[in-house]
C-alpha cells in the first residue's frame, strides 16, 4: 500500500514536471517571447502576429514531436530489454534505424545515379520520410519472417544485428562514391532534428505512434510474463511466437516512425527504462509503461530546450545533446544504486 502511494506522487510530480518542461521548451529559442505573450497565443488572444506564427507553427510541433519520440522510443527501448532480458538491448536492435538509414542513403547518396534530373526529386523532404519509412518496412517484414521461424529470441536480436552490419556495409559504398554535398545531407539527417515537421506531417507521426502505443499498452501482461524466462512463460500457457510478434510490431511502429520523420535519436531508448527502473524500483511493466513514457517526454524536452541554445541563432545536434546529458545520469543512479533493476 505505501508503496502504491509512492508511486502515486511520483506519476503527480512527473505529471507537472511535464507540463512545465513543456511551457520551458516553447518558451525558450533565438527570439525572446515574454511568458505573458506565450500564455495569450495559447488562449488564442496574441497581439503579436510574428510571435503567434513563431509559437504556433514552429515551437509548439517541435515540443509535441520531443514527447513522441522521447516517449515512444523509452517504451520500445523497455520492450526490446524485456522481450531479450538484455538491458544493453534499444529500439534499435533489430536493424529498423539501419533499414531507415539505407533508404535515406539510397535517395541522398544514390540519387545522382538515376540521373541529375531525379536528384532534386528524390532528395526532397517527403522522399526522405518514404524512403526511410519503407526501409524500416523492409527490415520489418524480414524480421516478423525470421519469428516464425526460430524458438530462440537472441537468434532474431543478432539476425537484427547483422542486418545492420549489412545495411552500414551499403552506405559505406555510396558514401564512397557520393559527393561532399550528398554526403553532407546524409549525415545532416543522421543529426537526429525535431523541428522540421509542419502540423500535418505531425498528425501522421501522431496516428501511427498512436498505433504503436496502443499495441505496447496490450503487452503489459505478456512483459510481465517474459521476465520470469520464456521456457516458464510457455509452461504459463503463453504463446510466445505470437507475443513476440506484437511485441516487435509494436517496437518497430513507434522505432520505424520516429526514425523516418526526426532521424535517429540517440541515447534515449537505451537508457530511459534504466533510469525509469531505478527511480520507481519495479519490474512491474504496469507501473514502468507509463513511468518511462514520462520520463522519456521530460528528458527529450530538456535536451531539445538546452540544443536550442536559448538567446542564440545556433542548435546543437540533438543526439549530441541526449548522449551528453543522458549517459552520465545513467551512470550516477547505477553507482548510487549498485544493482541494475531488471
Amino acid at each position: 500500500m505505501q508503496k502504491a502511494n509512492k508511486h502515486t506522487i511520483s506519476f503527480i510530480t512527473l505529471s507537472v514536471l511535464l507540463i512545465l518542461c513543456f511551457f520551458l521548451n516553447i518558451s525558450l529559442g533565438s527570439i525572446s517571447i515574454p511568458n505573458k505573450e506565450i500564455i495569450n497565443v495559447l488562449f488564442g488572444s496574441a497581439k503579436n502576429l510574428s510571435w503567434q506564427y513563431i509559437i504556433i507553427d514552429y515551437r509548439l510541433p517541435k515540443a509535441f514531436t520531443a514527447i513522441i519520440v522521447g516517449s515512444g522510443l523509452g517504451i520500445s527501448g523497455l520492450m526490446m530489454q524485456t522481450l531479450f532480458r538484455n538491458p544493453l538491448a534499444g529500439p534499435f536492435v533489430l536493424g529498423i534505424t539501419s533499414g531507415a538509414s539505407l533508404g535515406v542513403a539510397i535517395v541522398t547518396m544514390g540519387a545522382s545515379l538515376l540521373g541529375g534530373v531525379m536528384v532534386g526529386v528524390l532528395a526532397s523532404k517527403w522522399s526522405i520520410v518514404i524512403a526511410a519509412t519503407l526501409g524500416s518496412f523492409l527490415v520489418l517484414l524480414t524480421v516478423l519472417i525470421v519469428s516464425t521461424k526460430v524458438r530462440d529470441s537472441m537468434a532474431i536480436l543478432i539476425i537484427g544485428l547483422m542486418f545492420g552490419s549489412i545495411s552500414a556495409a551499403v552506405v559505406n559504398v555510396l558514401s564512397y562514391f557520393s559527393s561532399a554535398e550528398e554526403l553532407q545531407q546524409y549525415f545532416f539527417w543522421g543529426f537526429g532534428s525535431l523541428g522540421n515537421l509542419s502540423w500535418n506531417e505531425l498528425l501522421i507521426l501522431f496516428a501511427l505512434y498512436s498505433l504503436g502505443i496502443l499495441l505496447s499498452l496490450g503487452t503489459i501482461k505478456t512483459l510481465n510474463t517474459l521476465l520470469l524466462g520464456e521456457n516458464y512463460a510457455k509452461s504459463l500457457g503463453l504463446n510466445i511466437k505470437h507475443s513476440r510478434l506484437l511485441i516487435i510490431t509494436s517496437t518497430s511502429l513507434l522505432a520505424g516512425t520516429i526514425t523516418a520523420f526526426t532521424g535517429p535519436i540517440a541515447f534515449i531508448g537505451l537508457a530511459i527504462p534504466h533510469i525509469t527502473r531505478q527511480v520507481f524500483n519495479t519490474s512491474n511493466h504496469k507501473t514502468l509503461l507509463p513511468a518511462v513514457f514520462l520520463f522519456g517526454a521530460i528528458v527529450m524536452l530538456i535536451c531539445d530546450s538546452i540544443a536550442q541554445l536559448p538567446t542564440s541563432d545556433y542548435t546543437l545536434p540533438i543526439n549530441a545533446i541526449t548522449s551528453l546529458i543522458g549517459a552520465p545520469v545513467v551512470i550516477w543512479l547505477l553507482i548510487r544504486k549498485r544493482k541494475m533493476m531488471f
